[in-house]
Parts: structure tokens; sequence; C-alpha cells
């Protein structure tokens, strides 16, 4: 007698692959749409003077600032990481954003992210900024993110390394520029804080240990 069997039932995993194609062919599509938000954008910025560009003779231009599109760059890759979802979607509530052009956009983007207020609150708190409870790494994050924000601040290698050395604790901005060799270059004083607060850690674990064996057990 010869048997056979009806394969009847599915693969209980092929519902689940469906779905899972079904979502990345969702985000393919929210993948397309957002290439081309970007391309127009683009395409727009290209239509914008360029910084070195020759206006014609005939119709003379004012130039592109250089650096006005380097802090707009500064500014939009911070700021719009947080709440430009939440800022886009009002403006979206208030006004055609189909039909704005770039120059608009920058002109809510300046407005929202970019004002007067904002730029000194940054540079206050750059200014203001210390390691205090910080380790040396975390100092050193906080200090090139406020730097990015305000780069006519540190126009060059000699202020950061004093700005930075400024910020770090006493004890270990003491034993970095001791000597006859202070650090000028950046990455030098990173490495060298960072042994500074390693050793002084060290220090403060051994000390921690001698008092505690010269109080005794409780």
């Amino acid at each position: 007698m010869v048997r056979t069997r009806t394969q009847t039932n599915q693969n209980p995993q092929e519902p689940a692959l469906a779905n899972v194609v079904a979502m990345l062919q969702q985000q393919l599509l929210q993948q397309q749409e957002e290439m081309n938000r970007l391309r127009e954008q683009i395409a727009r910025l290209n239509q914008m003077p360029r910084a070195n560009e020759i206006p014609p003779q005939d119709n003379p231009a004012p130039p592109v600032v250089p650096k006005y599109q380097r802090k707009r760059v500064l500014c939009a890759s911070f700021a719009l990481k947080k709440d430009a979802r939440h800022w886009w979607i009002t403006v979206q509530m208030r006004r055609n954003v189909a039909a704005m052009s770039w120059q608009d956009f920058v002109a809510e983007f300046k407005t929202m992210y970019y004002n007067n207020e904002i730029l000194a609150a940054q540079q206050d708190e750059f200014n203001s900024l210390k390691q205090g409870s910080m380790t040396v790494l975390e100092a050193i994050k906080k200090f090139e993110q406020l730097g990015r924000l305000c780069p006519e601040l540190i126009p060059n290698e000699k202020e950061k390394v004093r700005r930075m050395m400024k910020m770090f604790r006493t004890d270990i901005a003491k034993q970095v520029s001791a000597g006859s060799s202070p650090p000028t270059l950046v990455s030098d004083c990173i490495s060298r804080v960072i042994r500074a607060e390693y050793w002084i850690n060290q220090d403060k674990e051994v000390r921690a240990q001698i008092f505690k064996a010269k109080k005794g057990p409780n």
C-alpha cells in the first residue's frame, strides 16, 4: 500500500515573511520620496549664486558670503536632529511649503534656530564651559559640540588649545601645563589630559585604600 501525504498547511513563517517584505517595500517608498525632496532642494541650491562666481557685468549681484554658508550648514546639522520635525509641522500648518523657495526656507530656519538670542546663548555657554564633574572625554565632547556652533571663538589651533585647557579641572590642567613644553596642538592636549586624569584617579584610589587601612574595621 502506497501512502501519500498532501501538504495543506502553509509554512508558519510565510505570513511573517510577507509582512517583512511589505514593510521593506514601504520603507523603500519612503526613502524614494525623501530622495526626491533632497534632489529638489539641491536643484534650488544649485540655482543660487556661488561664493566665487563672477556675476555678469550687465547685471551684477552680490556674492554669497562663504562664512554664512558655513554657519548655515553647521547650525542645521545640529538643530535639525532634535526638533526639526515638530518645527516643520508648524511651518506646514501656516503656509504652503510646496511653493516655498530655498530662500524662504532659509528665512524660516534662521528665525527659528539661528536668531541673535540663540547665538548669544551658545557663545555664553561655550565661554563658561567647565569640566566640573564630567570626565575628560565627556568634557571634550561637549567642547567640540559648542565649538562647532561658535567657530568664530576658536579661529585657530592655538586658541582652541587655550580654551580647552581653561575648561579642564585645575588639578588636570596644572599637571598637563607643567614643565617647559605645554601642549600646542589639540591632539597632544587631548592625549595628555587623558593620561593626567588616569594617574590622578589612580592616586585617589591609592590614598583611599591607605586611609581605609589606617582607619581599620568598624
